[in-house]
């Protein structure tokens, strides 16, 4: 691509990290972030020891303990003790290979996605990538991340580089200012049920507009969170002033005249004046009210005002029987308003939902009101530092106090191979990402929201509508 011709974000950062080109839109990328967690990297390191290689660069790989952790405030390896030996496995790897743990005693303990912006691990116009698909979180402070499987875990670790195919780029820009009351979750799981669970296979995602402009850091996050249900695995936000902020002292970002230098280059990442992507979609946002799932994408949404949909009005047969079957797995009936449905749970959590500013919206939703009778209401901070940032507030008494659990930090209820799960045929409001057959638990039924709708639905017992709890 001509230097002359104005370039996207993602062309930027994509073309300063190609090794090689291999043909057919494939690339060899450098990569200069490796995040880990314990499920799959014991058989990657395994790999690349039988194999005898050695791990290339352990000092730019990062690994954490969240996905098959207890929450529990007593939590040891042995909580749960199917999940011990991946605990001991990843601690075990990274020992021998001299790689940065933050382990279950430690303060920078928390979900990767969420510790890799904390720490500044992750940075404007950097790659990273992990072994888990919602990696495409952190593009909300313009890296370029995105998901790997087993086996290109192993590669990294051997090579820190990828084969990868160059996607092609579609930017969403977001237009208008998004209501009070309503935020991006909302925005984002809107976007999903507008274009399509399938809308991004095969484009990185550049999330525009003045609407994404005015987010905060960990909204932008939460936007890119889910950018893989929406069918990408690259979403990103161009870096800005709020993304410096965010990032300055951080403990991993650079500091002094790296600092300065590194700025200089964030500051030219942005889409160029005139840069056209393949795909353009444009948002309204200044009349979207707060969403909620009814069935078993997270497509399938809609307006927490509104009611459960009807097949019978889909457009093809096709469309009809998928609805049909998410609602008879939900075990719903179309035309029922949704704030008629009661609920059983409510997870406050996951790498979509659960920072600092999360635990806010949802503490001010509760005040001193008490959890509706019959109701688990839980809240599980995403990294120890979020933990500790949110009992030096105080916010954790608004929890407590409303009859919430309080927990260790973790992947959680979110992807239920812990000890956090929901019970067959109980109806969960959940913050994470995901509402497929059985994601909680076998049997259960997740209508995924908000920070604030999950915590007002729990002090009513059935889904609400956030702004009619505002004082």
């Amino acid at each position: 691509m001509s230097q002359n011709v104005p370039k996207m974000m993602f062309d930027k950062i994509w073309d300063a990290h190609r090794v090689k080109a291999l043909g057919d839109r494939y690339d060899l990328i450098y990569i200069d972030r490796h995040m880990m967690h314990e499920l799959a990297t014991d058989r990657a390191f395994a790999q690349i020891k039988e194999q005898g290689y050695p791990v290339r660069r352990a000092d730019l790989t990062v690994a954490t303990h969240d996905h098959v952790v207890s929450t529990a405030l007593d939590r040891h390896d042995q909580s749960i003790p199917s999940s011990s030996k991946y605990i001991q496995r990843l601690r075990d790897n990274a020992e021998e290979n001299r790689i940065k743990l933050f382990g279950l005693g430690d303060r920078e303990q928390g979900i990767v996605h969420v510790v890799a912006p904390e720490q500044g691990i992750a940075l404007p116009g950097t790659t990273l990538v992990c072994g888990d698909s919602h990696t495409c979180t952190v593009g909300g402070l313009g890296a370029l991340s995105w998901g790997i499987g087993t086996s290109e875990v192993a590669h990294v670790l051997a090579t820190q580089t990828l084969v990868q195919s160059r996607p092609r780029t579609m930017r969403i820009t977001c237009n208008g200012m998004l209501q009070r009351g309503v935020s991006a979750k909302d925005l984002i799981l809107h976007i999903i049920g507008a274009l399509g669970a399938d809308a991004g296979e095969g484009y990185a995602i550049e999330y525009a507009g003045s609407a994404v402009r005015e987010l905060a850091i960990e909204g932008r996050l939460t936007l890119c969170n889910l950018s893989i249900e929406l069918g990408a695995r690259m979403g990103q936000v161009a870096p800005d002033d709020t993304t410096y902020d965010y990032l300055m002292g951080r403990p991993y970002a650079p500091a002094g005249e790296l600092w300065e230098h590194a700025l200089s280059k964030w500051q030219s990442l942005s889409s160029d004046e005139g840069a056209v992507a393949d795909r353009e979609e444009s948002i309204d946002v200044a009349a979207l009210e707060p969403q909620i799932t009814w069935g078993t994408s997270p497509a399938l949404v809609g307006s927490i005002a509104g009611a459960v949909p009807d097949p019978g009005a889909a457009s093809d047969a096709v469309t009809r029987r998928g609805m049909e079957k998410a609602l008879e797995y939900m075990g719903l009936e179309p035309g029922t308003e949704f704030e008629n449905i009661p609920i059983d749970n409510v997870f406050i959590g996951s790498c979509t939902n659960s920072r600092l500013s999360d635990l806010h919206a949802a503490a001010a939703m509760i005040g001193d009101r008490k959890v509706a009778d019959g109701v688990r209401a839980m809240v599980v901070p995403g990294s120890t530092e979020v933990r500790a940032q949110a009992e030096a507030e105080g916010l954790h008494k608004t929890f407590l106090n409303a009859g919430f659990e309080w927990r260790q930090a973790g992947c959680s209820m979110c992807v239920g191979i812990n000890d956090d799960q929901v019970a067959s045929g109980k109806r969960c409001v959940s913050t994470s990402n995901r509402n497929f057959e059985h994601r909680q638990g076998t049997g259960a039924r997740t209508h995924l929201a908000s920070p604030a709708t999950a915590a007002a639905s729990a002090l009513t017992g059935h889904i609400t509508d956030p702004r009619r709890l505002v004082q």
